[in-house]
């Protein structure tokens, strides 16, 4: 089965920032990782959304959009700000989201405004939404204000995030791969707890029961 890349945006305007912001979020993961991505524009499904407020059922369109949220192996969305926040139409979309189809899943998140004064809008509004959700939301958020772009911090900041999606996006491939040796000397110290013995990566990670470490200290 191949790895599913999905793309929401959530730009009114043709062409949008909003959906270069989320082009360059999704060909920066795919630099580090071969998925198969879909952009959802949620412009071309507003009638939807609101339609499936009303009467309850989503239109072909939407279901088949909610679905392949839901069944996406990473997602990236990106919103621009209106009032301080995510625009109208992004939260209704993720509203209609079942409540356990983002458990556990890497979201990397994005958003466009007119000013930098916005640029916390990825951590107050973004961020709880999804947390709310369950999913499991990068480190590195990318929010680009008009002056951002053609900015070499815009670039570091989207290449960075692209690599922390690409890396979360193939859970079950990593649970199977034996530690590297800079994962062994970081973890190294969390010894001194009883945790781990020993960090050789040929040896995997031995395990001993905190009282029976904490009685080798002592006895140290």
């Amino acid at each position: 089965m191949s790895t599913r890349l999905i793309v929401v945006s959530a730009g009114l305007s043709s062409p949008s920032s909003t959906r270069l912001l989320a082009d360059r979020l999704a060909a920066a993961t795919l630099d580090h990782v071969n998925a198969e991505p879909e952009v959802i524009e949620l412009r071309d499904l507003a009638t939807e959304i609101a339609q499936h407020f009303v009467t309850g059922f989503p239109p072909a369109r939407l279901a088949a959009a909610l679905d392949a949220v839901a069944a996406a192996d990473g997602l990236i969305t990106v919103t621009p700000v209106f009032a301080g926040s995510y625009s109208g139409l992004f939260k209704s979309f993720f509203d209609l989201i079942d409540k356990d189809a983002l458990t556990g899943k890497p979201v990397l998140l994005g958003a466009t405004g007119g000013t930098a004064r916005h640029s916390l809008v990825t951590e107050h509004a973004l961020r709880p939404l999804f947390t709310y959700l369950r999913a499991l939301v990068l480190p590195t958020a990318v929010y680009a204000a008009s002056e951002d772009w053609g900015e070499s911090g815009l670039a570091q900041r989207i290449a960075r995030a692209g690599a922390e999606l690409a890396r979360f996006m193939a859970p079950a491939a990593r649970q199977h791969a034996a530690p590297d040796v800079d994962t062994a000397v970081a973890i190294a110290p969390r010894s001194l707890t009883g945790a781990i013995t020993s960090v050789d990566p040929a040896d995997g990670f031995e395990l001993v029961p905190f009282a029976q470490r904490l009685a080798a200290l002592r006895a140290e």
